[in-house]
């Protein structure tokens, strides 16, 4: 059929500001602490009826102000730990960018699509969607917002991440979006909608049977091991803050601790990190060869620099005895005065002989932690080990796929993660690590005060997991398997985000070219004193020969 000049003047939607405050409440559950999976799939939906059945201009930019509205509630709190935020229009202003960074895809599909044809015109939007995620995973949020992860727990889905990387999944997603809107503008028509539908119908069911198979057909089937990831009790924890005052803290940060603040964070520090050496033994020796402490946080381990090399004796005393791996996950206060970050945050891995393996330090601190913690090199350590190639990030790090292909590439089986969240990204942050599991085929255990520790395998199956919030004393105990899986994703890379790029270029340049061969509007039928004067003579012929 010939594509429908969707840019010329139309009657407006009579429903289309209801549209547009559905989707805005819609929005509020994609992602974030009170993610629904399907609202993801129906916000874009509604949204995108919404600016088709507007003007363009006004139309985009009331969706703009939609998203930036959502965006203003759900973004301080997922940036920002309590307490943190800063102050003024900083958070709105954040908000209004990046929700008209949100409305892009919008933009392109409004001018675009309604120059294509059929399956051509329902691609446009989610082209432009994976391509806007991919680029903005580059920039200091990683992929954050991703529509990928509103996903988690739909395992067959969950799989094309091992081809595509998530960015498969937000086109799924979009997609969906995209062919039911377009049917929508075409009245519900079958034969208009007929193609565009069964298309979508057959990738998609393709995607979905091929997730079930990996999930039925290839389980993880390796020898185990059994991983412990253990955070301070809630007791150490109120020991540690009522032995710290605020004003030695803030001596620490600032450089300028006189040895009497020294003494009393020493103490205080002590508190913490003796439990976790306790519960980290009595973890061995129930067993487990790999223990993991979480990352550093209000309630997580810490030292000072100088005291670093001692506590660390000790934890080597503790793998030796053990026979574990011990992942420490440390702030290292800096000693003397600081004009920048004052902490390191590190992992450190000793191995059952009392070797230090590793000290990694973090890549990607939280908004929060700029110039707060020295930032790591970016090298994702790995190591051979009896039970599978180890590899170590922290946190947020695990928020950017690309710093992560390092242990894809280099075929890590199991990724010791430790973590620190907050109560707004409880437990949603976690699930973010799971993805990164099964992109790149290794198992992993995240330990995560203040938030939800999991163990999960390469495919996505909980295998342990325990909420800071809801326990007394956050342990997890897990078997992971010792070997993981190659991935196409971990070969291939953002190649499927690179193609929706370069296809959303190609549909435009499309679009373009439709748009200067469409034909001339057919003129008008003329009538009352616009008949031109021939047609008046042959008619008056025409009368007079019949007279």
């Amino acid at each position: 059929m010939p594509p429908v000049d969707e840019a010329a003047p139309r009657p407006p939607d009579r429903l289309g500001y209801l549209w547009l405050v559905v989707a805005a409440g819609l929005f509020l559950f994609v992602g974030g602490r009170w993610n629904i999976a399907w609202a993801a799939w129906l916000a874009p939906l509604l949204l995108l009826r919404f600016v088709h059945g507007r003007r363009a201009v006004p139309g985009l930019l009331l969706a703009w102000l939609a998203r930036a509205v959502v965006f203003a509630v759900l973004l301080p709190p997922i940036l920002y730990p309590p307490g943190t935020a800063p102050g003024g229009a900083v958070p709105y202003v954040v908000a209004v960018l990046v929700g008209g960074l949100a409305t892009v895809p919008y933009v392109a599909d409004r001018l675009i699509a309604p120059r294509l044809r059929g399956v051509a015109a329902t691609l446009v939007f989610p082209a432009a969607l994976t391509g806007l995620e991919y680029l903005g995973s580059l920039g200091p949020f990683g992929a954050i917002t991703s529509t990928a992860y509103t996903q988690y727990g739909y395992l067959p889905l969950m799989q094309l991440a091992s081809v595509t990387g998530i960015w498969g999944i937000t086109f799924v997603v979009a997609w969906f979006a995209s062919v039911l809107a377009w049917v929508w503008r075409h009245g519900f028509a079958w034969p208009a909608a007929r193609t565009p539908v069964l298309v979508s119908v057959v990738v998609v069911s393709v995607i979905l049977l091929g997730g079930g198979a990996r999930l039925a057909l290839a389980p993880p089937d390796a020898p185990t091991v059994r991983v412990a990831g253990i955070s301070a009790s809630r007791a150490a924890a109120a020991a540690l803050h009522q032995q710290l005052p605020a004003a030695t803290l803030s001596a620490l940060a600032a450089g300028t601790a006189s040895p009497a603040d020294r003494a009393c964070a020493r103490a205080a520090f002590a508190t913490l990190d003796d439990g976790l050496l306790t519960d980290s033994a009595e973890q061995a020796r129930g067993g487990a060869r790999i223990v993991v402490w979480p990352e550093t946080s209000p309630t997580g381990a810490a030292v000072l620099q100088e005291d670093e090399p001692a506590l660390l004796q000790r934890a080597a005393a503790v793998a030796r005895q053990g026979n574990t791996y011990l992942d420490l996950g440390l702030a290292v206060f800096l000693t003397g005065p600081v004009a920048g970050p004052f902490a390191r945050d590190e992992a450190v891995l000793i191995d059952p002989t009392g070797r230090v393996v590793w000290t990694y330090q973090k890549t990607h601190p939280t908004p929060a932690d700029q110039g707060v913690f020295v930032v790591g090199d970016g090298k994702v350590p790995v190591t051979d080990s009896p039970y599978g190639r180890l590899a170590n990030v922290i946190c947020f790090d695990m928020d950017y796929s690309g710093m992560i292909r390092q242990a894809g590439q280099s075929r890590a089986d199991v990724m010791l993660a430790p973590a620190d969240d907050w109560p707004a990204i409880d437990p949603s942050h976690t699930y973010v690590s799971v993805f990164r599991a099964i992109e790149y085929g290794f198992s992993l255990v995240r330990p995560a005060s203040q938030g939800l520790a999991m163990a999960a395998d390469y495919e996505g199956h909980v295998l342990a997991a325990a909420d800071y919030f809801t326990t007394d004393q956050q342990v997890i105990v897990a078997e992971l398997p010792t070997r993981g899986a190659r991935t196409v994703y971990a070969a291939v890379g953002d190649v499927f985000a690179w193609l929706c790029l370069a296809g959303l270029a190609v549909l435009a340049g499309l679009a373009v070219r439709q748009r200067r061969r469409a034909p001339a509007p057919a003129p008008t039928r003329p009538t009352g004193s616009e008949v031109p004067p021939t047609a008046l003579s042959r008619t008056g012929a025409l009368v007079d020969r019949q007279g």
